[in-house]
């Protein structure tokens, strides 16, 4: 059986990545997630996304990986906002290309 290296989620965009990576991905993340922000009308901005603090140390004294990527995780999925007209959720920059042509569904 072949083993993958661990590998950590982003908090802020969901991929996952290397544990030697993951420190210079966050900041770029960051840096992107804010001039992407500021490009959106006022009412889809977001908060900034805090990095989830996960404390639980496995007897080794490792980090539980597997904690701490589900958290990341959820971190990530909570920047979606939902369409007003289907439900699905969507980072906000792809909302505003999505519902240019969804359309609210005909009465029965």
């Amino acid at each position: 059986m072949i083993r993958r290296p661990p590998t950590i989620v982003c908090y802020i965009c969901g991929r996952e990545y290397g544990t030697k990576s993951i420190s210079i991905h966050e900041p770029q993340c960051l840096k992107k997630w804010h001039n992407e922000n500021n490009l959106l009308p006022n009412e889809l901005r977001r908060p900034e996304p805090k990095k989830p603090e996960v404390r639980t140390i496995t007897a080794k004294g490792f980090y539980d990986l597997d904690a701490l990527n589900e958290a990341a995780w959820t971190s990530a999925q909570s920047q979606l906002v939902p369409c007003n007209n289907c439900g699905r959720t969507f980072l906000p920059d792809r909302l505003i290309v999505h519902q240019r042509s969804c359309k609210p569904k005909a009465a029965k």
